[in-house]
């Protein structure tokens, strides 16, 4: 439920469905999404499917145990296969089942409001990254969310009307022999892990698009290459289909697949490779301004570097066979998914709140909570990739076993880390109310000195984002120490004229 609660209704929702319903239709000059409707129908139907998975706490037998992967055949065999395993995991499948429909409802206005509603003079590639990000992000939500549905639909069917979609025959629980016949287990990892890689990206673009936009606005000058990134982005989308199989290395596939879902996994790296130089060799010799929206950025980096770089070995079947279900893989995809996704979150809240509220977020308090996040991340998850290469295997109550005996005091420190953690989380919440209701007035509409369309509306926005005069774009979204230029910075709606190698191109 833990992990359930987190990849759907955190980072699939708030990195991109909170931050792009605010500020997508801003940054390519629109005034609303364009169905209104199918946008509000999107939250509260996502807000439905929570209400369904929290309900499963309330069943007789309680939630699923059968993890937020729902492995078949456990998951597909009713009661017979323990607490929880009944109406616990109908109510999971229902309860996905409806994300998914809210999932492809935002995904729709998504696009459209990339492809249709920009303002006159927003070409695609004057859109900032983070907008690349959720549209991006929307693309692939379309299609992965696409195949997870009905594979819930199945899921509930061989519970409530006696299908065998995941279920194989001749199948013997607690001395039951169970009425399926025909089903495959396998047919499950296929459905759900061709949407679950895909889910990995969706969590993190979002995230890559917001860092990079903040890290511009507080380096004061553009990325190496804008349109680099952009690229770097889509291919990190389009190759997300295309490695779901190293999910499956140790369900008894042909070696031959193996090696070919091995290659387009470390092939994935490079976009992700490009990005990180991209990053950091745009950061060498500037002169960033350190707030808390840009120390979560530099957070965002090194965990999805750290995260990342442990990918390489998991990308190698004849590695991953040893590592797969240990802690190795806990501490790889929370630092580069869970961790990461998470702190550009942070860095967005703490770049666009005085846009959202007109007031700004306490500063100290934003780097305290920035500091002890970052040590206490690093406190917790690192140390599970020491407990996996030891050979600790996941989701073990209890470690009896004379090897994993001595790794206990390790399971502590993480104990130990996770709620000091998670306390430091309650300076951010404090912050965050605090500065909703008494936090210093932004000193103008602008107080980052942005150069994006929404730093050129009123703060906060008005209903339709910019009052009665629609912007006119003339540049492209990052104009820092532009030569010639009259200023340091050069807004996308002023029509000054500048000699731009970008805009050249």
């Amino acid at each position: 439920m833990h992990g359930t609660i987190m990849v759907f209704f955190v980072l699939t929702t708030a990195p991109f469905a909170a931050f792009g319903n605010f500020f997508l239709p801003i940054q390519v000059g629109a005034e609303d999404m364009p169905f209104p409707h199918f946008n509000m129908m999107s939250f509260w139907v996502t807000f439905v499917a929570f209400l369904v998975l929290v309900t499963s706490f309330f069943a007789g037998d309680g939630p699923t145990l059968g993890g937020w992967t729902q492995y078949a055949p456990l998951s597909a065999i009713g009661a017979v296969g323990g607490p929880g395993q009944g109406l616990g995991v109908v109510l999971w499948a229902a309860s996905i089942g409806i994300f998914c429909i809210g999932q492809l409802l935002g995904s729709l206005n998504f696009i459209t409001t990339t492809l249709d509603m920009r303002t006159r003079g927003m070409s695609l590639m004057r859109l900032p990254l983070s907008a690349w990000g959720w549209f991006i992000t929307s693309v692939m939500g379309l299609t992965a969310f696409a195949v997870l549905m009905p594979a819930c639909i199945l899921l509930i069917l061989d519970h409530v009307a006696g299908t065998s979609f995941f279920v194989a025959s001749n199948l013997v629980i607690n001395d039951q022999v169970l009425p399926h016949s025909g089903g495959s287990t396998l047919l499950w990892q296929h459905l759900f892990w061709f949407f679950g890689h895909p889910e990995v990206y969706i969590a993190i673009i979002p995230g890559m698009g917001i860092v990079s936009h903040v890290l511009i606005t507080n380096m004061r000058k553009p990325m190496l290459s804008h349109r680099v990134l952009i690229y770097s982005m889509g291919a990190l989308g389009a190759l997300s289909y295309m490695v779901y199989g190293h999910h499956m290395f140790v369900s008894g596939m042909n070696p031959v697949s193996s090696l070919a879902f091995s290659f387009p996994t470390l092939v994935i790296t490079i976009p992700s490779t490009i990005v990180v130089l991209m990053w950091l060799g745009s950061l060498y010799g500037s002169k960033l301004r350190i707030n808390s929206a840009s120390l979560f950025s530099l957070g965002f980096i090194s965990m999805f570097i750290s995260g990342g770089v442990s990918g390489f070995f998991l990308a190698q079947p004849s590695i991953d066979i040893m590592l797969h279900a240990t802690y190795f893989v806990v501490g790889h995809f929370h630092l580069v998914m869970g961790v990461a996704a998470m702190f550009g979150i942070f860095a967005g809240t703490y770049f666009w709140f005085p846009k959202m509220t007109g007031r700004m977020m306490n500063e100290t308090l934003g780097k305290t909570h920035f500091v002890l996040s970052f040590i206490g991340a690093y406190c917790i998850f690192m140390p599970f990739h020491y407990l996996g290469i030891a050979g600790n295997v996941r989701r073990y109550q209890a470690f009896t076993d004379d090897y994993l005996i001595p790794l206990i005091p390790v399971h502590k420190f993480i104990t130990y880390s996770a709620i000091f953690t998670g306390l430091v989380q309650l300076i951010f919440v404090f912050n965050l109310i605090h500065s909703r209701f008494k936090g210093a007035v932004a000193p103008n509409d602008n107080p980052w000195e942005g150069t994006s369309l929404e730093w050129s509306t009123a703060t906060p926005p008005p209903h339709n984002n910019f009052g009665d005069k629609m912007p006119v774009v003339y540049h492209d979204p990052y104009q820092y120490s532009v030569e010639g230029a009259s200023a340091d910075y050069i807004m996308q709606t002023s029509p000054e004229k500048i000699n731009s190698p970008d805009e050249e191109k």
